[in-house]
């Protein structure tokens, strides 16, 4: 009798272990689902939120260079008028290049113009180009300006 009380106990005893172990099993299935769908979930709202930023900064780039060309089109103007007033043998040489500086000009304006965002990496690399352009062009406007001014 006591073999069959003890051999009961243990059977009870590891048939309890065993339905706890499952219920354990499930439950961290089941929480491990739901961890999931949360990491997805943020991950989601990561993505929107550099994508938005990403909007944003092509705006703001995009607005800083617009403001640069248009600023470059009034000093183009501007020199335009100054060089009416230059002797005819200094006149040519800056009309010439003055169309030059306009024309460069004119293509990054369009450059901006047709750019599409179309990923991060094209976006860096063309934001570098465009702005080591613009940085020559301003440059070579104050050289312009430099060389009337003597």
């Amino acid at each position: 009798m006591k073999k069959t009380i003890f051999t009961i106990a243990i059977t009870t005893f590891l048939a309890g272990t065993m339905i706890t172990g499952c219920q354990s099993s499930a439950e961290k299935a089941e929480n491990n689902m739901q961890e999931a769908k949360e990491n997805v979930l943020e991950a989601r709202q990561d993505l929107r939120e550099a994508h938005q930023d990403s909007i944003t900064e092509y705006q703001k780039f995009r607005s800083e260079y617009e403001e640069r060309i248009t600023a470059n089109q009034k000093s183009i103007a501007d020199f335009k008028v100054r060089m009416a007033k230059e002797k005819k043998e200094n006149r040519a040489d800056y009309e010439k290049r003055l169309a030059t500086l306009e024309n460069k000009n004119n293509d990054l304006k369009m450059k901006l113009a047709d750019f599409k965002e179309d990923g991060q990496d094209n976006w860096e690399k063309f934001k570098t180009e465009f702005s080591r352009d613009m940085n020559e062009l301003g440059q070579a406007f104050k050289d312009l300006t430099i060389d009337n001014d003597k």
